[in-house]
């Protein structure tokens, strides 16, 4: 802070507001004063003790609603001296058995410095008459463990970790944690949440240890080989590739990588295979998911009546007033006679129409069975569900994920109780999520898993549709007839075309539009194409422009500062508020970039900024960003900033598992490397009415005809094959 802190004494009276993510707290102080004059603090503090005297430094600011607060930079607790503080203090709740009559006792018998005396040597206690074990555990708890916070506050201040995580600290370690850390501080990348090799590192430097301690060694080691699996979205990297990323991280240090790899093998931190070496994480997913799907389910479901499916499916095309074709009739008889059952194809062939009739079918036959969909982002859900006319739940939350901890409620020990599950959009899936998943579903008796094999892949590690796919462990029928003859067919067809490599006589008519321009013109046609949208009657809600990178002229951050200055432009009467290079103004259109399952609101959510509340007006001094997502509504404060960005243009990845009814998107030769037929294709699928294209057809055919450059690294299949062979 730039003002001179200054320090006051004050009994904690009571919270008026508390943030338990991170600790941050507002309350209600007395002031260690003639007249006890109450006052308000606010700071990141953990549970105070009651009626206890505390030393607060901080500078006092006045807030124009709340009037004048004392913010608080540091504190600790000032042990009492007077005779009746002191009996207060010790027959008070922190004190469990030790009434007033005990506690005058204590003060006769150790005399008015015996709080320090305690707190020097707790054995003095035994000097005490009638004392008890229980009681001199009770006193040494409320006494001497109670300061470990203030302790840790001051400790880790003075090395550079922020308050908040010292919180994390304290919630992980509670008193020990400045004597685990001190041992090793290197252990927090493992044992907290939220703390990585960065933060442990600059701690450890400042307190002391040698670049070249083998202990941050064996943990740079850890996370390089993390780095680098999630870098490519592989789910292990090769031994020699390590050692030379790690060499050049290092170079100028002494050490022996053969003897660092040994440690951390040895401590089962990463695994070595054939060369292959795999974080730990993902060793055990891969592990665990092929054990999973080569025995399942644990438990069959009851045998069922085959005419009676045969009469329920006449009966279900007759009430939809549809006709399955054969492909699509084999979809749903192979999802009643096989366990699990891949269901794959492009957009426009019919997958939702066979999902509804697998659902409505299995709650016909099996009526006391449950049944859950799920998908891996909150909009993926919300469609499944609208589609379904059945509940859909992101993965996160279906598995009860807690956002501080990282944990999930459900697990092997609190296993999901679901019958039937339905995954959908399952390329987008990784598997350390369906490895969590796997964890807790030990009672699922079937799974249909829903997907395009032909989408990007996961963000984060490993490639399970493909691995599964290729394993042929489970049946799976591909539905590649395209039924779409509505708006949009025009889209399904060119996509199409993308899939099989096509390029001769692209399907660039009816809902496709392709403007060819030049990259000087991308942002000026794209802000041209979105006016004349909204100028038919779209709203900004509908209208999607998509990005395959961000920086450059035709880039994710140069196509939002363009559209948001042309469609909601400085006003007086917006309020704005700038967040690092970004200004954030009520009326934008925002992306959700993190799950916050609390929040009920998942990352790829798209909603609008309706309201900025500036820190002056905030009775925690904090500036605030509200937003709505659908009625969903949504308040941010600066630690979760980083959670939202502009919407107005995204990036491909971001969009799977979504639709919109118009997508715009630039195709041009300076997006490099990214111009490839998966993510193209991924982004022209994205468009339910229309799609246009801007850009240089000779990029868009590059894209077309260009695999992937990347094949993951995995060996999930390896590991099935293993099984099914009984090498395992």
């Amino acid at each position: 802070m730039s003002e001179e802190l200054q320090s006051i004494q004050g009994k904690f009276a009571r919270i008026i507001f508390r943030h338990d993510s991170n600790a941050f707290t507002v309350a209600k102080f007395t002031l260690y004063e003639l007249d006890e004059k109450n006052i308000t603090v606010t700071g990141y503090l953990p549970l105070l003790d009651p009626d206890t005297l505390y030393n607060l430094k901080g500078i006092y600011k006045e807030h124009p609603k709340y009037g004048m607060q004392f913010q608080i930079e540091s504190f600790s607790k000032v042990l009492a001296s007077d005779e009746d503080s002191i009996i207060r203090y010790l027959s008070g709740p922190m004190f469990p058995g030790i009434g007033k009559k005990f506690a005058l006792t204590i003060f006769e018998t150790l005399g008015k410095d015996c709080l320090s005396l305690i707190k020097e040597n707790p054995n003095i206690l035994d000097a005490v008459p009638k004392m008890t074990q229980k009681k001199k555990e009770a006193l040494q708890d409320g006494i001497c463990n109670q300061d470990d916070v203030e302790a840790n506050v001051e400790f880790f201040s003075t090395h550079g970790l922020g308050i908040r995580n010292i919180m994390r600290l304290d919630r992980a370690y509670g008193k020990e944690a400045k004597s685990k850390v001190s041992e090793n501080p290197y252990r927090l990348i493992d044992e907290v949440d939220g703390i990585g090799f960065q933060i442990s590192d600059k701690l450890a430097l400042s307190m002391g240890f040698s670049e070249d301690d083998p202990r941050r060694l064996a943990a740079a080691l850890v996370c390089t080989v993390m780095d680098l699996c999630m870098k490519n979205g592989d789910t292990y990297c090769l031994k020699e590739e390590v050692k030379e990323v790690f060499d050049k991280n290092f170079y100028g240090l002494s050490y022996d990588f053969e003897d660092i790899l040994d440690d951390v093998l040895m401590k089962q931190k990463c695994f070595l295979e054939e060369g292959r070496l795999y974080h730990a994480s993902q060793y055990l997913a891969e592990r665990y998911i092929a054990q999973y799907l080569t025995t399942f389910p644990a438990v069959e479901l009851d045998l069922y009546d085959k005419k009676e499916l045969d009469q329920a499916l006449v009966d279900f095309q007759k009430e939809m007033n549809i006709s399955y074709d054969e492909i699509q009739i084999q979809a749903i008889y192979s999802f009643f006679e096989n366990d699990a059952l891949i269901l794959t194809g492009g957009p426009g062939t019919g997958k939702t129409t066979v999902v509804q009739a697998m659902i409505k079918l299995f709650a016909h036959l099996y009526p006391n069975l449950t049944i859950a969909c799920c998908a891996p982002t909150g909009r993926a859900a919300k469609r499944l569900a609208e589609l379904t006319n059945v509940s859909a739940y992101t993965i996160h939350s279906l598995l009860q994920w807690d956002l501080e901890t990282n944990s999930f409620g459900k697990n092997e020990e609190e296993p999901l109780l679901i019958d039937l599950l339905i995954i959908d959009e399952f390329s987008m899936v990784d598997n350390w999520l369906f490895y969590n998943l796997a964890k807790a579903g030990a009672f699922i008796k079937k799974i249909c898993f829903i997907g395009d094999e032909d989408q990007l892949p996961s963000v984060s590690c490993g490639c399970l549709l493909r691995d599964l796919i290729q394993s042929e462990l489970f049946p799976i029928v591909r539905l590649s007839r395209i039924y779409r003859q509505s708006e949009g067919s025009d889209v399904v067809s060119l996509s199409h075309q993308i899939k099989i490599g096509e390029t001769e006589k692209l399907h660039l008519t009816g809902d496709v539009a392709f403007f060819e321009r030049g990259i000087y013109d991308i942002r000026k046609s794209v802000l041209q194409i979105v006016e004349n949208a909204l100028a038919k009657g779209y709203d900004m809600n509908e209208i999607q422009v998509l990005s395959a990178k961000y920086s450059g002229l035709a880039g994710i951050d140069s196509l939002n500062n363009t559209l948001q200055a042309c469609l909601n432009p400085h006003d007086p009467y917006k309020r704005e508020l700038k967040v690092g290079y970004r200004i954030f103004r009520e009326g934008d259109k925002i992306l959700q970039l993190k799950n916050q399952p609390d929040d009920d609101v998942f990352n790829g959510d798209i909603g609008t900024l309706v309201e900025i509340i500036y820190k002056n007006e905030d009775e925690n001094n904090q500036d605030r960003i509200i937003v709505d997502f659908d009625g969903v509504i949504v308040e941010y404060t600066p630690d979760f900033f980083i959670h939202i960005t502009h919407a107005y243009c995204i990036s491909i990845h971001k969009s799977q598992g979504s639709e919109y009814p118009i997508v715009i998107m630039p195709c041009v030769k300076e997006y490099g490397f990214m111009l490839q037929k998966r993510l193209v294709y991924t982004g022209i699928t994205r468009a339910r009415k229309s799609l246009i294209l801007v850009g240089e057809k000779e990029a868009l055919i590059h894209a077309i005809q260009t695999g992937d450059r990347y094949l993951r690294k995995t060996t999930l299949g390896k590991r099935i094959e293993k099984i099914l062979d009984g090498e395992v």
